[in-house]
């Protein structure tokens, strides 16, 4: 499957977070972010709730955390 390139602005804060995760899962950040889109799509295509606040937010961390392979 062809992967696409697309640009993506993130501040610092946000960068940062992402790199930190990224190194405690043995990733590069390219792939930390691939890893998590491809998991909230997952996630979304089980039903649940799709609206992005803290207790979603909060739900999500906990479902990633819990089905790691």
């Amino acid at each position: 499957m062809a992967k696409k390139q697309i640009p993506l602005r993130i501040n610092d804060e946000l960068y940062e977070e992402l790199a930190k995760w990224a190194d405690d899962d043995f990733r590069s950040i390219n792939g930390q972010i691939e890893y998590l889109l491809n998991e909230c799509v997952k996630w979304r295509k089980k039903g649940m709730e799709t609206k992005l606040n803290g207790k979603t937010l909060a739900a999500l961390a906990d479902f990633l955390e819990e089905n790691k392979k």
